[in-house]
């Protein structure tokens, strides 16, 4: 697919088409991780943790001063090992 980098607002940006998107199983929306590598912009989808939080946001609403403490679960059940 050819595009044209295009001038929104005070950005710049490519519009790509919905079947560019469908192949690389992208939603309007999306976080997407843009690089460079030997002069060619790589775009990969963003690395998500269960759905739309990644492990940074995840610690980041850790309470400061949270200490972490065992949880017993009770006795092991049917053919667990613990």
């Amino acid at each position: 697919m050819v595009t044209k980098v295009r001038r929104w607002g005070n950005s710049q940006g490519l519009r790509l088409a919905k079947r560019v998107l469908e192949e690389a199983r992208l939603s309007v929306d999306d976080l997407v991780d843009v690089s460079v590598r030997d002069g060619v912009i790589v775009i990969v989808p963003a690395r998500r943790v269960r759905g739309r939080l990644s492990l940074r946001e995840l610690i980041s609403r850790i309470p400061r001063g949270y200490r972490a403490r065992e949880v017993g679960w009770g006795r092991p059940v049917g053919r667990e090992a613990w």
